[in-house]
This record gives structure tokens, sequence and C-alpha cells, in this order.
């Protein structure tokens, strides 16, 4: 019998012993949460700093238009087609038929997003596709999609050309042949 309660005495004061080790034992520090994706950097020169020129006109909005339109049809994909001026505004519009009425809205967008910024739409989605999020905070307008190209002439920015109704990679095959018409 004194073999059992010195046995189970013995146990007991393990337990307890082992129980305050555990209890004075630090809790591991919540992780870090992760960092932003780096920001780029500082560059020596403003990026996109095209300046402004004559807003396109309504003969060479066709124009672009067109070509747009004959490699959608090339293609046989349908699309809604927009060309805006320096401010984003519409100048001319085409959507072929049986083209996604919901890319109505969103051709028109990514021309605006290119005029607007001067550059790319593509751009913006490969900033949200890096995980920075602040870029839903610069305008409301905004549309981080492949398929809005600036159109710069002689150097400047005298409109963009949107598209939308495919994949983002359609979209940008096609604006992309009515913005070369543009030197």
């Amino acid at each position: 019998m004194r073999g059992i309660v010195s046995f189970v005495s013995s146990l007991a004061l393990a337990l307890c012993v082992g129980h305050a080790a555990l209890a004075q034992q630090a809790t591991p520090a919540p992780a870090a949460p992760p960092a932003n994706a780096p920001a780029g950097g500082t560059p020596e020169i403003m990026p996109f700093d095209i300046p402004y020129g004559q807003s396109i006109g309504e003969e060479k909005a066709k124009q672009i238009l067109a070509a747009a339109e004959a490699e959608a049809k090339k293609r046989n994909w349908k699309m809604n087609i927009a060309v805006v001026d320096t401010n984003g505004e519409l100048v001319h519009f085409l959507r072929m038929d049986g083209a996604l009425i919901a890319s109505v809205n969103i051709s028109q967008g990514k021309a605006r997003t290119a005029a607007r910024f001067r550059r790319p739409t593509q751009i913006f989605y490969n900033v949200y596709e890096a995980g920075h999020g602040y870029l839903s905070t610069l305008d409301p307008t905004l549309v981080a999609s492949p398929g809005g190209f600036p159109l710069v002439e002689g150097g400047k920015l005298i409109g963009a050309i949107g598209c939308s109704g495919g994949t983002g990679d359609q979209d940008a095959a096609i604006c992309k042949v009515g913005a070369e018409l543009i030197k």
C-alpha cells in the first residue's frame, strides 16, 4: 500500500511540475502579416508622361474602328469597340452583331481608362494581379483589364481605343490593330 501511495504521489507531483513548465513557456508570436508587393521604386523619369495633343476627330476614329472591326471579323470574334478623345469621352462606337451587351460599357471604360491615364489598361490588370488593391481607390471608373490602348500620334495623346467581348487577350489583340494605325 505504501508503494502505491508513493507512486501516486510521485505521479501527481510530476504532473503538477510538467503542467507548470508548460504554462511558463512563452506563446509564439503571431506570424507577421504578408508584405505588400513592391511598388517598383522611384523612377528617374515620369512614366507615361505623354503630352496631350489635339483630340482625335471623327474621320480618324472611324478608320481606327474599321481596322479593329475588320480584325475581329477575320477572327470571327464579336466585339464592342470604342474610340474616345483625350478626355475619355466617346467619339465613335461599334457593337458588332451578337456582341455581349455587358461589354458595351466595359469597352468604353477601357478606352476611357487608357486615355485618362495615358497607358494601356493591361498595366492596371498587372498591378491588381501583383496584389496592389489601392488601385481601386484612384478612380471608380478605372477598368483594369486588357483591351484598352492610348492612341499616340507624333508623340502626343489624341485619344484611346477600348475593346470588350472576348477574353482580355482577345480584346487586346483587336484593339492593338486599331492602335497601330496611329504613328
